[in-house]
């Protein structure tokens, strides 16, 4: 199974985009685990300097902002 994490500390925008990230594994049928993580030290590792980000398979694919619902599903095929 792949990993999808969404990385961030429970921001609104961090809460919205792990609500897109699992409406578009459900959407997209795909065979992603979501993994929501909240430990900074954890999220560091990642070099993410600003929250949300998301991360597919160890690879950082986006941060910064809330992406569409649209984008990640693309991310995901």
């Amino acid at each position: 199974m792949k990993t999808i994490k969404v990385l961030g500390t429970g921001c609104a925008n961090c809460v919205k985009t792990m609500e897109l990230v699992e409406s578009a594994v459900k959407e997209t049928q795909t065979d992603y685990q979501v993994v929501k993580v909240t430990d900074l030290e954890q999220i560091m590792k990642y070099n993410v300097l600003s929250m949300p980000g998301i991360v597919i398979e160890e690879e950082v694919i986006h941060f910064g902002s809330v992406p569409t619902l649209e984008k990640i599903k693309e991310w995901l095929s």
